[in-house]
């Protein structure tokens, strides 16, 4: 999810107010245990960071520790377990990190050299496929030199691996608790990090409680959070309006952002918080299924979609039409699809197809996770429908699951088309091209481009100027408009919606976009 300049959180859109006589403080200005509960339609789909490659980061990142990571405002890895880390030589393939004194996991158990290497090791010898180990493809081995020096030796140069060791993937976790051959299933957490898993109830809620042996970079300004998972957009709002939960950091639909940013609802005491998003909707397309795997019929569904009209019916200005696997934003983006397909066209369409000798209408299957995104979901894959069925040239049957059968279902290769979202690892556009393509793509179906993985990657690895490395990833970006396996269809914003007595909204989204449970309190009055 980590090498551009910029990815920080924007400013809040509501201003606080001061009243006569009263002034506002954080928390730590009152004796009361600070408490909060947080509301998502982003439930983990595991504990367990060796299996995770999605939006369970959201829970391990307030959890667990990672050796570097983003504090708020930063914009390249920063120490955290880490002392202080380093790459030891010109070519970038080692990479040293000296660890804080003292740490230790949540069981006792000591968190040193030899935990950090078994930390990363397991990734790599479960192999979850789809999952994190698609990460680790430069490195080579961990080194261990006494208790505290970890190094890692990468087989290619990688400037972007300390970007991997940052993100929450790459959690430390407690030898004793976790098996280097098998996830952990069991519903715990043993980690390291600001918060303790109190109690976990998939689904349902996460309860987290200040750890007391924390030694890191958060400065938690709250003592306790609950996370409650919403399996329904439509119940976020009402939640806050009830004063059940007092955020919420996934989930909000274009219209509950649109009223809040109006402030059509007067009775509301609701602020409403915009984060510069990074993440990205596309469609991935199974090339063993015979329709989806005919890059005629892909070609023709790139011709048909209006980017624009989805947009505007679906999300209504809280997102904005996508023409490249790279959103704006990222060093190197292009608007590659566009200059290929240009605008929507019916007959552009149709010509693909019989040239291709398929003269009647493709019938396709989509699918789209019910629970993940939001419940603008179900009305986007309603509105692709209607566009290609308009054409006359398709007709789609769509279905869809929860989030974990849906996750079980893509990785068998059971969809011949579905819908995926991306929340980046980190803010570079290696992180855009990188995991969907070569043996583990994310998608999880191989996608070999040899020139990608071989070529453009290990190229823009050598160059720790991220900012050099247009000409390799334009490229890349050409090579996935020429098969159209990947249908990139928008980006989003990011909004964090609160209470107005709730402070640090601004400040809670990290440049991975994850939410850092820690800067959330509660104003206090005098």
């Amino acid at each position: 999810m980590f090498y551009r300049a910029s990815l920080q959180a924007a400013a809040a859109l509501a201003s606080l107010s001061l009243l006569a006589g009263c002034g506002l403080l954080p928390g730590g200005g009152s004796d009361v245990e600070q408490k909060l509960a947080v509301g998502t339609t982003s439930s983990p789909s595991t504990l367990d960071p060796a299996a995770a490659w999605d939006n369970s980061w959201e829970l391990m990142r307030n959890v667990f520790q990672t050796l570097v990571s983003f504090p708020t405002g930063s914009t390249s890895p920063e120490p955290d377990a880490a002392d202080n880390c380093r790459f030891t030589d010109l070519t970038s393939t080692a990479y040293r990190c000296e660890l804080r004194k003292g740490l230790k996991f949540s069981n006792g158990e000591t968190l040193d050299a030899e935990a950090v290497k078994y930390s990363i090791d397991r990734i790599r010898s479960i192999g979850v496929k789809g999952g994190p180990i698609g990460m680790l493809g430069s490195l080579d081995r961990v080194e261990t030199k006494g208790d505290d020096v970890v190094i890692f030796h990468l087989v290619k140069p990688d400037a972007t691996f300390p970007f991997v060791l940052a993100t929450p993937a790459m959690s430390l976790v407690a030898p004793g608790e976790y098996s280097k051959h098998k996830v952990r299933d069991d519903g715990k957490v043993t980690g390291s990090g600001p918060y303790l898993l109190d109690a976990y109830k998939p689904g349902d809620r996460s309860e987290l409680v200040k750890n007391p042996h924390y030694k890191g970079f958060a400065d938690r300004k709250n003592d306790a959070v609950t996370i409650r998972y919403f399996k329904e957009s439509s119940a976020l709002v009402p939640a806050l309006k009830k004063g059940e939960i007092d955020a919420t950091y996934r989930g909000l639909s274009a219209e509950d952002v649109v009223a809040l940013e109006d402030n059509k609802d007067k009775d509301s005491d609701l602020q409403i918080i915009e984060s510069v998003g990074a993440d990205i909707r596309f469609l991935v397309f199974n090339p063993k299924d015979p329709a989806a795997g005919n890059p005629a019929v892909r070609r023709a569904i790139a011709q048909l979609v209006d980017r624009d009209a989805l947009v505007a019916k679906v999300y209504r200005g809280t997102a904005e039409p996508l023409y490249s696997m790279i959103p704006k934003g990222i060093a190197a983006h292009t608007t590659s699809f566009f200059d290929t397909f240009g605008d929507p066209d019916k007959k552009k369409a149709r010509k693909i197809l019989t040239d291709a000798g398929i003269t009647k209408p493709v019938e396709m299957t989509f699918w789209f996770t019910t629970d993940r995104y939001g419940s603008s979901t179900a009305p986007e894959f309603a509105e692709l429908k209607r566009q290609l069925e308009a054409s006359g040239l398709f007709r789609i049957t769509l279905k869809s699951k929860p989030w974990t059968t849906f996750q079980e279902g893509f990785k068998k290769g059971d969809f011949p088309v579905f819908g995926r979202g991306w929340f980046p690892d980190f803010p570079d556009p290696d992180n855009f091209i990188a995991p969907f393509v070569g043996k583990e793509s994310v998608t999880g179906m191989p996608y070999l481009k040899n020139e990608i993985t071989t070529e453009l990657l290990p190229q823009s690895r050598k160059e720790s100027d991220r900012g050099a490395v247009s000409k390799q990833f334009e490229r890349a970006q050409e090579i996935l408009v020429g098969d159209v396996r990947l249908l990139p269809l928008w980006q989003g914003k990011l909004y964090v919606a609160a209470g107005e007595d709730i402070g640090g909204g601004e400040r809670a989204l990290d440049p991975q976009t994850v939410m850092q449970m820690w800067e959330l309190y509660r104003k206090a009055s005098w």
